[in-house]
């Protein structure tokens, strides 16, 4: 097998500094940024056995491919119970959200350092009918390796930014080559498809797989004891919050009445000592809920400092506001927005700010539809918030045209799985008893 100079450089640099990988590994645990038991999995050591039969492999590297793969995962192992499931990730944060979302038959594993011994480590064991990958990764030794094994690869919900393929021009061939490893090329968008055809992509069509999927899992239990200790009060949900932003909000609402329950969700848990710290020099009467502090009738914000129970808070909103997207407004630099959908499928009206970069087709739908209503800055929050709390009704109405607008936006998935399951053999005839 050919290959270009750049992809020949890669492969021979990579196989070079291989062996300083466990000491690379080592570095990364000591900063909190590797898992040490599962330490090996990096190296390609598998933690479990391979299950018999065909076996479908998906991989995203973060948490919001982690969590887009999911609707396929679970149309896989819904469609062929026969066939096994492996997800791969690369990082904490995504391992620990799919520990909580993925069902006991589907199988996490972190994904290999893209070194031939790893990736090789890595194929040679679990042995893909099928690899699916999300969004943009192009790790080359583990491209090449799946494609010298005849293993079908497919890139979907391919997005690629213009900084990324201004990048990868830079190098053609080696673009080309990478490209030709996949059977099936699905971008997300027309930016991408048109982006990934210079690159020398062949393309099947679009698909987002952020647009497909079922709604946020919850804790029945939890939501009605939460909802017993809120009350009648209206409720606003700010989620997937980060830097500067719980501060503009808070300060935003506080004109509202006094009997809003305000309920932060920061993006990274880990942040919530600073945002306690700012509440409580601004005199607020909150409860955090990593340590179990009580909700009572003097609780004016609770501080949701967890991972993966965003289905649980947003099942008790009446208006959700998005986090991600008041960056710019607030002077700091572009986060792109979350993903809106995630309360439209719970027929929650949704309030976004100006930078919804990550979503704007989500966001043009939603809007369209007419479930969600952007703002320029947090000042503007109580206009629009207001209204929805003051007429109840007017809320409800517009989270049922959000949920309407996101099981339309669904129907992407089925296209995919008709072209992807082409790979697999036939599911077995099941006889009669």
């Amino acid at each position: 097998m050919s290959f270009s100079p750049a992809l020949a450089a890669y492969r021979l640099l990579t196989r070079t500094l291989e062996p300083l990988a466990p000491r690379l590994l080592d570095s990364r645990v000591r900063q909190g940024k590797e898992d040490p038991i599962r330490l090996t999995e990096r190296l390609g050591q598998a933690s479990y056995r391979r299950p018999h039969g065909p076996l479908v492999w998906l991989h995203g590297v973060s948490v919001g491919e982690a969590l887009s793969i999911l609707p396929l995962a679970e149309r896989i192992r819904k469609d062929r119970p026969d066939v096994a499931v492996l997800v791969t990730t690369g990082t904490l944060t995504s391992a620990q959200i799919l520990a909580k979302r993925l069902p006991p038959s589907i199988i996490h594993q972190y994904a290999p350092i893209d070194g031939p011994a790893a990736v090789a480590r890595f194929l040679d064991h679990w042995r893909p009918n099928l690899g699916i990958f999300v969004e943009s990764e192009l790790w080359p030794n583990l491209l090449t390796a799946a494609r010298e094994r005849d293993i079908p690869l497919a890139l979907v919900s391919a997005r690629i930014t213009r900084h990324t393929a201004e990048g990868w021009q830079k190098a053609p061939g080696m673009a080309r080559r990478l490209m030709a490893s996949f059977a099936h090329v699905w971008p997300q968008d027309q930016d991408s498809a048109d982006r990934l055809k210079t690159l020398g992509a062949r393309i099947d069509g679009q698909v987002n797989l952020k647009l497909s999927g079922e709604a946020l899992p919850y804790d029945k239990m939890e939501f009605s004891r939460l909802s017993s200790l809120i009350g009648d009060r209206p409720i606003v949900v700010a989620a997937s919050t980060h830097a500067d932003e719980e501060d503009a909000i808070v300060q935003a609402l506080d004109k509202l009445a006094d009997r809003l329950f305000l309920i932060l969700v920061p993006r990274h848990p880990d942040r919530a000592e600073a945002i306690a710290q700012s509440l409580n020099q601004n005199h607020y009467s909150f409860a955090r809920r990593s340590r179990g502090e009580a909700v009572t009738d003097h609780t004016d914000i609770y501080l949701a400092d967890t991972l993966g129970e965003l289905g649980l808070f947003m099942r008790l909103a009446d208006v959700v506001v998005m986090g991600g997207s008041f960056a710019p407004a607030l002077g700091g630099g572009t986060v792109g927005g979350h993903n809106p959908l995630e309360p439209a499928r719970l027929g929650k009206p949704v309030i976004s700010g100006p930078d919804a970069s990550n979503w704007l087709e989500v966001t043009r739908l939603l809007k369209q539809a007419g479930g969600l209503i952007s703002v320029l800055s947090p000042s503007e929050l109580p206009e629009v918030i207001g209204p929805l709390l003051m007429d109840p009704q007017s809320g409800r109405d517009m989270g049922e045209r959000a949920r309407r607008a996101a099981a339309d936006a669904a129907a992407g998935l089925d296209r995919l799985w008709l072209a992807l399951q082409t790979h697999l053999p036939p599911a077995p005839s099941r006889g009669r008893r």
